[in-house]
């Protein structure tokens, strides 16, 4: 298939025990999927090197790189262990929340955090297992918040409580998290989600240890606090990776009527800051257990890239569903039917702010082209990835192949809408670039012989970004 008929909106699927091997992830990739997620919420380091492991062969046996996203457990307030790792919490029944080490019953459930009974009032709210299950608060003392179940149903170990409004003062990037940061630097993980940011400096620490050991990998703030919400400006000037916009945690934070707002405005937000953005949870939850998702979550989906979403998300529909690859490629078939529909020639000028800097002004210029011109596609040399970001951010309608020496840049331009990537050595000079950029357009099929192409990139000793933009007639 030519790069002409690909979709341009990315796929991301989280890994689980539904698809943790090499025949499922190939079949997946076959599917559709661009990014694979790791939680490192569940599992351990030696679980989490073998599905890279896994993901790494699925990508040789196939021939198409995907990017590994690594998602860090982040300043979240968990369950302990539960008795056989699952209870059921009856409606009408009453529980308590204790921060004593204890095995977890359907009376009695550990939580991870000593200052649970000081955040929480009687009258308030605790929701369980992504807001599914709603407790209310009773009474406290110095170690037991009891409970009444309103709303009930099963919970597992480790999943989350949400204290909505509540004031919890976790570090924002713990030692877990610390130790998860050197583990995806060891295994070459291409991505790090850091979790439940609440504001610019709670990127920091992750930043600080990816530098310190050397590596370079970009960092995503998941948006999934009111506080990160109200902070987006200031997040996306620091979070040149993008952002993830998590509607689990953040509907329940959140009066849920307000979810919807919120998501465009902040997929609005990273359009004008010439950020990627992942819009994720819920998707076609349906699909968990449902060969067929709900008409809702297909025009959720549509929604979404209607609204500007760089990928969509896949988390328990492919980490724990029975649905796996089903659910890939109906994602796939929702891109497809709704990037047709997009108004890209609005885009091309309203999406991202006006620009007042050279690479971003040129990255424009090169996709206004591209109408103006009728160039069959745009050809980016890049060895960041960063040429490749600023003109994705204006939405071509025309195929982008970046062309990158680096196989983690290769890997994490999955990430990005439109742009497809392949692996190639840096030219010797301008009239080589030229030269290899247009065959490149013709191996990848995204540019026949006699087409108008458009070349952009960065010239080393500039200091200017990107600060070439050339027509060139392939050959």
């Amino acid at each position: 298939m030519s790069t002409r008929e690909h979709r341009r909106t990315k796929i991301v699927c989280t890994i689980g025990p539904a698809t943790r091997s090499v025949e499922k992830m190939c079949e997946l990739i076959e599917a559709g999927a661009d990014v694979f997620r790791l939680n490192f919420s569940h599992g351990t380091q030696d679980d989490h090197a073998e599905t890279v492991a896994f993901a790494r062969e699925a990508a040789k046996r196939t021939g198409k790189e995907v990017g590994l996203l690594g998602d860090l457990p982040g300043p979240k307030l968990r369950l302990a262990e539960i008795e056989g790792g699952l209870v059921e919490l009856d409606e009408g029944a009453q529980v308590t929340i204790t921060t004593e080490e204890v095995m977890g019953t359907a009376e009695l459930l550990p939580v991870t955090w000593e200052g649970l009974p000081t955040a929480v009032k009687p009258g308030g709210e605790v929701y369980l297992a992504d807001g599914r299950i709603r407790l209310s608060v009773l009474e406290t003392d110095a170690k037991r918040v009891r409970c009444r179940v309103e709303v009930g149903g099963p919970i597992a170990s480790h999943q989350g409580l949400n204290l909505p409004g509540a004031d919890v003062a976790l570090p924002s990037a713990g030692r877990e998290d610390l130790e998860w940061v050197d583990f995806a630097v060891s295994q070459g993980v291409d991505l790090l989600a850091v979790s439940f940011v609440r504001r610019v400096e709670d990127l920091e620490p992750v930043e600080r240890r990816i530098r310190t050991s050397g590596a370079d990998i970009p960092v995503i703030a998941k948006i999934e606090k009111p506080q990160a919400a109200e902070r987006i400006e200031g997040i996306l000037n620091v979070a040149t990776s993008g952002i993830m916009v998590a509607r689990g945690d953040l509907g329940i934070e959140l009066p849920l009527p307000q979810l919807p707002g919120v998501q465009r405005r902040l997929l609005a937000a990273a359009g004008r800051h010439s950020r990627p953005s992942i819009t994720a949870t819920q998707m076609l939850a349906s699909m968990v257990s449902s060969p067929r998702p709900t008409r809702a979550e297909v025009s959720d989906v549509a929604n979404a890239i209607y609204q500007g979403t760089d990928a969509v998300m896949l988390s328990e529909e492919t980490a724990v569903g029975e649905y796996p690859v089903e659910a890939v490629r109906l994602m796939d078939r929702i891109a497809r039917a709704t990037e047709p529909e997009l108004p890209y020639g609005d885009w091309v000028f309203n999406r991202v702010a006006a620009d007042h800097d050279v690479a971003g002004s040129v990255a424009r210029a090169a996709v206004g082209s591209t109408y103006t011109l009728g160039l069959a596609a745009l050809v980016v040399p890049t060895t960041s990835g960063r040429t490749a970001r600023l003109v994705s951010a204006h939405r071509p309608r025309v195929p982008v192949l970046a062309v990158s020496p680096r196989m983690e840049t290769v890997r994490r331009l999955n990430l990005l809408f439109g742009v497809q990537c392949v692996h190639a050595e840096n030219a010797e000079g301008i009239t080589d670039l030229l030269v290899d950029c247009a065959q490149h357009a013709l191996e990848a099929g995204v540019a026949r012989s006699g087409d108008l192409i458009g070349i952009t990139a960065g010239l080393p000793g500039q200091e200017l970004g990107t600060n070439m933009f050339e027509i060139h007639r392939v050959p």
